[in-house]
């Protein structure tokens, strides 16, 4: 019963709104930009770096600044390593393995900085999805799109500093010293995003999905959770979030008098994009609130600039996710259960 309760639970609000708008207007101007330019189908990129302005929330204008900097260095990483496997035509095994590689890497990096959100999973997301798409245009134009978009959110997460000036000398994040139980702790919680991507991402590969991505990311989402309990929530939100989003993906592409795509035949580019930046904001909003209801404006997110990168059949694209969403979080709730943390060393 406690479980069921937890699911249902939406915590308390925690200046939710402005960090939505901030994450919004990130995400929004880099794909202004590029509708103005006519490359909307490169907006995968700048959302991906956007997802910066995640990080950092409520921390002071320096700390939040070191904070997104940090996890910039994931994000845009994630995405260098999928777009040059795109690039050069690597899929499958060779994607499980440089997704596996990122994860653990990824791991530990996010443990040793107390990144929060917890963990590499929007760098893992991004590596995926990435190298899932042809890429039309230069490896490196792909990243710097990607970076320039990461500094954007950096510097509207610091513009605040213009407004009120206020600058803690001496302020600091707390990152303990990584070694000893932590560093233990840290090495199990990187096994874990290790077998659980691995396993996922293999799964995907046999079942003859062309998104195995999609199985890998799901797999990661449980395990950023703090304990057990929350691991085996995130999983669940995951799931019916995720199934939830999808439905809205139905609507927008699905020939019908509910899409917008009827209404706008000539523009069909430009609308999913707005569609992209209008689930950005409810995403953020509820991201530390509620993680499944944050998943069905989020699922929409990914998979139209997903979208307007590769277009595919929507009724393949909604079936794909909806399946390896499925197996990769029941894998990554397994993973969760069968490796546990390490106990507390004995006192001398």
């Amino acid at each position: 019963m406690t479980l069921a309760r937890e699911l249902h639970r939406i915590g308390p609000a925690d200046n939710d709104r402005l960090s939505a708008v901030r994450v919004a207007l990130s995400v929004a101007v880099p794909a202004v930009v590029l509708i103005l330019i006519g490359r909307p189908d490169l907006m995968m990129y700048a959302v991906f770096g956007a997802l910066t302005g995640m990080y950092g929330r409520n921390e002071t204008h320096q700390l939040m600044l070191k904070h997104q900097a940090q996890a910039a260095l994931v994000l845009v990483g994630g995405l260098a390593v999928g777009t040059f496997l795109s690039v050069n035509h690597i899929h499958s095994w060779g994607l499980i393995l440089a997704a596996t590689l990122f994860a653990g890497a990824g791991s530990l990096y996010a443990d040793a900085v107390r990144l929060k959100p917890i963990g590499p999973f929007f760098g893992i997301l991004a590596l995926g999805a990435c190298a899932s798409v042809p890429t039309s245009v230069p490896f490196t134009t792909a990243v710097l799109i990607g970076a320039a978009s990461a500094a954007f959110s950096i510097l509207v997460g610091f513009a605040g500093w213009v407004r009120h000036r206020t600058w803690a000398a001496r302020a600091a994040r707390d990152v303990p010293v990584f070694r000893g139980q932590l560093r233990q702790s840290a090495m199990v919680h990187a096994t874990r995003y290790v077998l659980a991507v691995s396993a996922a991402g293999t799964a995907g590969v046999l079942s003859g999905s062309g998104h195995p991505h999609w199985a890998m990311a799901a797999a990661a989402v449980p395990l950023a959770g703090a304990d057990l309990p929350s691991r085996v929530n995130r999983g669940i939100h995951r799931i019916v979030g995720t199934f939830l989003g999808l439905v809205v993906v139905a609507v927008v592409l699905f020939p019908g008098p509910m899409s917008p795509l009827q209404y706008f035949p000539d523009h069909q580019a430009v609308v999913l994009a707005v569609v992209v930046v209008l689930c950005q904001f409810p995403t953020e909003l509820f991201m530390a609130r509620h993680y499944g209801w944050a998943m069905v404006f989020f699922t929409p997110v990914v998979l139209l600039i997903a979208q307007l990168a590769a277009p595919m059949d929507p009724g393949v694209l909604v079936l794909e996710r909806a399946v390896e969403t499925f197996v990769g979080a029941v894998i990554g709730i397994a993973v969760a259960v069968v490796v546990r943390a390490p106990g507390r060393l004995p006192v001398a």
